[in-house]
């Protein structure tokens, strides 16, 4: 595990995806309506889609997120194996991100975090903000990945 961490611009497959979020907290993040469909459509139309894999080639952090390459990256979804955590792979993701979509001096970054997540974003330099509009009208049953 104290092996080297690449991060590339990879589009991940549903399936790896899916196994990815049994061992991460972002498991408990989607609703279980049409979850494997949608979880489909969501790594295959992301504009920003970074992997970081360990030296066997597991992936062990995802960033995946929405960018207009000009003003704004809105991050979908940030996550770390549960093993590979403190390690610098989920700062090391949104930093990649944020080049790849146009740099700090150009690109706003949002996102919805966790509550548990908070502190992580914060040392980051990011701040709670008061304005986001939100029209939410989607089915959501709550459940685990596993």
């Amino acid at each position: 595990m104290n092996g080297k961490i690449i991060i590339n611009e990879e589009r991940i497959t549903a399936k790896e995806y899916i196994d990815f979020l049994k061992r991460t907290d972002l498991g408990s993040q989607y609703p279980k309506e049409r979850f494997e469909e949608r979880i489909a459509r969501l790594v295959k139309n992301a504009s920003v889609s970074l992997a970081a894999r360990n030296e066997d080639g597991l992936l062990v952090g995802v960033l995946l997120g929405l960018t207009d390459f000009a003003y704004w990256l809105y991050i979908t979804d940030l996550g770390v194996d549960r093993e590979y955590e403190g390690r610098g792979i989920g700062k090391s993701l949104v930093k990649t991100a944020h080049e790849k979509s146009g740099g700090e001096k150009d690109i706003a970054v949002y996102l919805i975090a966790n509550d548990n997540a908070i502190p992580f974003y914060e040392k980051l330099g990011m701040e709670k903000a008061d304005d986001v509009m939100q029209y939410n009208h989607i089915e959501w049953t709550e459940f685990v990945v596993e």
